[in-house]
C-alpha cells in the first residue's frame, strides 16, 4: 500500500486534457450550431488532420533522432525540422481538403471558421484531449495497484507526473494555456485555407503557411522559460487569429449575395 501512495501522481493533473477537451469541444459546437455542412466539415478537418499527424510520425520515426544528433535539440537546424512538418504537413492538407470541400461539397465562406474550428478539435479535444485523459487514466490506475508493474511505468514516467501540486497545478495551468494557443492558431489557418480555396488568391495561402513555424520555437522553450514561452505562443496565436478574421471580413464583403457565402464568379 505504501508503494502506491508514494508511486501515485496527483489528479489534478487530468485537469489539462478535460479543459482542452471542455474548450475545443465548445469552440466547436458554437461554431457549428445549425450548419447544415458540420458533417461534410468534421470529415474534410478529421482526414485533413490525421492524414498530417501521420506524415509526421513517419518523418519522425526515420529522422527525428539524426537531425537532433546532427544539430542538437535547441538549434536553428531541428526549429526548422520541426515547423516546416507542420507548415507542409498541417497547413498544406488543410488546404488541400478545403479545396476538395469548397468545389465538391458547396462550403462557402460561412464555414471557415467551422473548418478551423474543427481542425482544432481534433488535435486538442481528441489527440490531446480524449487521448491523453485515456492514456493519464491508465497510467494513474497502474501505479495505483501498487507492485513490480507500477514501479517500472513509475520510472519510465518523467519527473513532472510526481511533482508536488502547486508545481503540477502551475504545469497544468501553462499547458491549458498551450492548448488554448494551439486551438485559435488551427483556426486561423484553417480559415485562411478556406479562403484561398473560394477565392482562389494565394496570399490567403501565403499569410497561412508561415503560421505552422510556431512549433518552430518549441526547441528554444527550456532556453527561454515555459512561462515566456506560453506568452509568446499565445500572442503570436493571438495575432494569427486577428489576421484571418480580417481577412474573413474582407471576403465576405465581397460575397454575392452577402447571406449565402457564395465568392462572386470572376471566371
Amino acid at each position: 500500500m505504501a508503494c502506491a501512495i508514494d508511486l501515485q501522481i496527483d489528479p489534478i493533473l487530468f485537469l489539462q486534457p478535460v479543459a482542452a477537451l471542455a474548450i475545443s469541444l465548445g469552440i466547436l459546437f458554437s461554431v457549428l450550431r445549425n450548419r447544415g455542412s458540420r458533417g461534410t466539415i468534421l470529415i474534410l478537418s478529421l482526414l485533413a488532420y490525421f492524414l498530417a499527424i501521420a506524415l509526421k510520425v513517419v518523418v519522425q520515426l526515420v529522422s527525428y533522432d539524426t537531425v537532433v544528433s546532427t544539430f542538437g535539440y535547441s538549434s536553428l537546424g531541428t526549429a526548422l525540422y520541426l515547423g516546416l512538418q507542420t507548415v507542409l504537413f498541417e497547413v498544406g492538407f488543410g488546404y488541400l481538403f478545403a479545396c476538395y470541400g469548397v468545389r465538391r461539397k458547396g462550403l462557402t465562406t460561412g464555414d471557415a471558421v467551422s473548418y478551423g474550428a474543427s481542425l482544432s478539435f481534433w488535435e486538442n479535444g481528441v489527440l490531446l484531449g480524449i487521448l491523453s485523459l485515456f492514456q493519464l487514466t491508465v497510467i494513474y490506475l497502474i501505479l495505483s495497484s501498487g507492485g513490480s508493474i507500477a514501479s517500472t511505468v513509475a520510472s519510465d514516467l518523467p519527473s513532472a507526473y510526481f511533482a508536488a501540486a502547486p508545481v503540477a497545478a502551475g504545469g497544468v495551468a501553462l499547458g491549458t494555456i498551450e492548448r488554448i494557443s494551439s486551438m485559435l492558431i488551427h483556426i486561423a489557418w484553417g480559415v485562411l485555407c478556406v479562403l484561398t480555396a473560394i477565392s482562389g488568391k494565394k496570399r490567403f495561402l501565403a499569410v497561412a503557411l508561415p503560421m505552422g513555424l510556431v512549433d518552430a520555437i518549441v526547441p528554444f522553450s527550456g532556453l527561454i522559460g515555459l512561462i515566456l514561452f506560453e506568452a509568446i505562443v499565445f500572442a503570436i496565436s493571438v495575432a494569427c487569429l486577428g489576421i484571418a478574421l480580417v481577412a474573413l471580413r474582407t471576403v465576405k464583403s465581397k460575397v454575392s449575395p452577402p447571406d449565402t457565402g457564395g465568392f462572386a464568379k470572376t471566371g
